[in-house]
């Protein structure tokens, strides 16, 4: 099967499912597994693709999504050139299970998917406690842009022990101010901005924000850095953001 991925998401779960060698091209965002994303033709990030490129390439199958507004019209370019599509969206991890399993089950190897879904359960058991710390995960850091109910970056808050103060609000995400936070002052900040390389957060971006400094994770020194690989694709590598967000919800216990 001849298969092209509009997002990196989708290409991670390709590769971990053992059929990178189906991949003929994908978008400019895959980055992961190098090996794999650096034999195959780039054409375009998110609404930006090439779309006559892909066409031209003759997939049997993409694989998009619909996480970035706009991608509606790639998929129907796509699909008005009678080329099959399948379009994640996914809101919860069970959603990313879902999906995982649906892109198996297209490529002809369902058991893999189960298999996968599996392991990645088993790596992430439930640490749930109400009384957990407060985590804060910032998607963005100006303004501070955070998950809600309608997000997997809550479920794994919620999975590796921690509470989302603002997993009330039935969104994907919320723009927060100085004084929501105040209000609700987080025992764990992680910065995990998205298209920002991991190398380049900066801790005192967050620490000096007015009043930030009487929050406890800045008081006690719980910002933490964890790339937006990890907690902002919605692919196996989620497994990595539950072991680092367990780690600095169990460091505020010492």
């Amino acid at each position: 099967m001849r298969v092209f991925s509009h997002t990196c998401s989708n290409t991670e779960i390709v590769s971990a499912l053992g059929a990178a060698s189906c991949l003929i091209g994908c978008d400019d965002d895959s980055d992961f597994p190098v090996d794999v994303v650096a034999a195959i033709p780039k054409l375009g990030r998110d609404l930006d693709l090439r779309v006559d490129e892909v066409i031209a390439m003759r997939p049997d199958l993409v694989l998009t999504s619909l996480t970035v507004p706009g991608h509606e019209r790639i998929v129907d370019a796509i699909e008005a050139a009678g080329i099959r599509t399948l379009v994640c969206d996914p809101l919860s991890l069970e959603d990313i299970y879902g999906d995982i399993s649906r892109i198996a089950e297209a490529l002809g190897i369902p058991e893999r998917g189960a298999q996968l879904i599996a392991e990645m359960r088993a790596a992430m058991p439930s640490r749930a406690n109400r009384n957990g710390p407060k985590v804060l995960i910032e998607w963005w850091p100006k303004p501070v842009i955070t998950p809600t109910r309608q997000a997997w970056a809550t479920d794994l808050i919620e999975l590796a022990g921690g509470q989302n103060p603002w997993a009330s609000i039935q969104a994907k995400s919320t723009p927060l101010t100085d004084e929501q936070v105040l209000a609700s002052p987080p025992d764990v900040i992680a910065m995990s901005w998205c298209g920002v390389k991991v190398a380049n957060y900066r801790a005192d971006v967050v620490s000096r924000r007015p009043g930030w400094a009487a929050v406890p994770a800045v008081r006690n020194q719980q910002i933490v850095a964890i790339s937006e690989e990890f907690l902002g694709r919605p692919g196996p590598r989620v497994v990595e953001g539950y072991r680092q967000l367990r780690a600095a919800i169990e460091a505020t216990a010492r």
